[in-house]
């Protein structure tokens, strides 16, 4: 009796938990995917259709338009909102960022993985640390120095101020993967006439490719999304504007209606989606399972 009723306890919880599990994964779903797709579902109608049913949760195919995605992309000379161009500062900044924070992270990584030197994990918690730090201490310090550098107002230089954000948290995720590497791996191939620098180039950058585009991907979201720094060091030159900042203008905008803001919000969105989706193969991908063949 005993034991029929422990395999009965055991299944009500099993049947129990995964019920549940079901259940949050559909409430989380709910609330992540339903307001996305209002706001695409608001991008694709006129202003007048979204005034007569606001709370319609689909498009009409007399009603479906495009013409708010015209307007967005549109330069301003041509009467748009010139988010094309936001577009490509947005692009060449955050891909900046992401150069710029792994060929600094990479190394240092390494260097606190591998290397024995006093003070190892002091310093690995300090790199968090000084991420903790918040951006609003740093914003007018660094705008001080960068305008005295001339750089102030040029995507490079918020690059750069993204750069001083990005290194330290890129260096403790990439850390943490690295210390899973095999020592062996590396004797392996100092026997096979390797340098260290080669056995980093040929051997554990392919090995830690994973955590090289997870970590790539959350700088890149980072520099795509900011706003505080772009305001701070853009807002003189609306030529090199990025997309938070034109959205901001968008929000702001007494005569833009709110079919084209929230256009303007899924342009800002897609691209990110867009990179996890295409990058989620190597997201998932354990490289070096097996690698270690001692």
């Amino acid at each position: 009796m005993t034991r029929k009723a422990a395999l009965t306890r055991a299944q009500f919880e099993d049947r129990f938990f995964g019920v549940l599990r079901w259940v949050v994964i559909a409430f989380l779903a709910v609330i992540t995917v339903l307001p996305f797709y209002y706001m695409v579902l608001l991008s694709l109608k006129p202003i007048d259709a979204l005034l007569l049913d606001p709370g319609s949760l689909w498009v009409s195919a007399k009603d479906f338009t495009l013409a708010t995605y015209r307007d967005v992309l549109k330069s301003t000379d041509s009467g748009g909102q010139g988010f094309m161009k936001f577009l490509i500062n947005s692009a060449l900044v955050s891909l900046g960022t992401v150069l710029l924070t792994l060929l600094a992270a990479v190394p240092g990584a390494y260097a606190v993985s591998r290397l024995k030197f006093f003070g190892r994990r002091q310093v690995s918690a300090l790199f968090l640390a000084v991420y903790m730090f918040p951006a609003t201490l740093l914003a007018v310090p660094l705008f001080v120095i960068f305008a005295k550098l001339g750089l102030s107002s040029s995507l490079f230089g918020l690059a750069v101020v993204y750069v001083a954000q990005t290194v330290p948290v890129s260096i403790y995720m990439l850390k943490n993967y690295l210390t899973t590497i095999p020592y062996s791996i590396e004797e392996a191939a100092a026997l096979d006439g390797c340098s260290r620098l080669q056995t980093v180039r040929k051997v554990i950058l392919p090995l830690a490719l994973p955590s090289l585009m997870a970590t790539g991907l959350y700088v890149f979201m980072i520099a795509w999304n900011e706003f505080l720094f772009a305001l701070l060091f853009l807002a003189a030159e609306p030529d090199s504007w990025t997309v938070s900042l034109g959205l901001a203008q968008l929000s702001n905008g007494i005569e833009v209606s709110k079919t084209v803001l929230m256009a303007g919000s899924v342009v800002l969105t897609i691209p990110v989606v867009l990179l996890f989706f295409a990058a989620e193969r190597l997201l998932t991908e354990g490289l070096t399972s097996g690698a270690d063949k001692s």
